[in-house]
């Protein structure tokens, strides 16, 4: 075989993988600790399409002057949303404190993937 029959047989597989690939992108849902209900639903019914679509969601309380207060009723939207997703993915805290928490629900293949490989150990606070 020579070396130019190599390098297009290469190019033909390289093209035939990249047809195949899904690529994962990290959306983005910022709530506010002085959500509405409509407003709550509405977003959370993204987040499901987002998982649903195989994308990875970060869930972000974003708060402004006074509301850095009382980060509990941001804590407590951010549980309230992880348990109510709760079979769609597993839930990862990045940061609990400063003013924008989040949590991290990866789709459902990716979790059981990173489950298996080496995860870091969680942080404590």
């Amino acid at each position: 075989m020579d070396f130019g029959k190599y390098q297009y047989q290469e190019q033909k597989r390289a093209r035939e993988a990249k047809k195949h690939q899904k690529v994962i992108e990290v959306k983005e849902i910022k709530f506010r600790p002085k959500v509405d209900e409509h407003d709550y639903q509405f977003k959370k019914k993204h987040i499901e399409r987002f998982l649903e679509d195989g994308d990875k969601v970060k869930a972000t309380i974003f708060f402004r002057g006074r509301e850095m207060a009382h980060p509990e009723i941001g804590r407590r939207i951010l549980e309230r949303l992880v348990g109510e997703l709760a079979g769609r993915g597993d839930r990862r805290d990045d940061a609990a404190d400063g003013r924008q928490p989040d949590a991290h629900h990866p789709e459902p293949a990716a979790a059981e993937v990173a489950s298996r490989r080496n995860t870091p150990p969680p942080r404590h606070r």
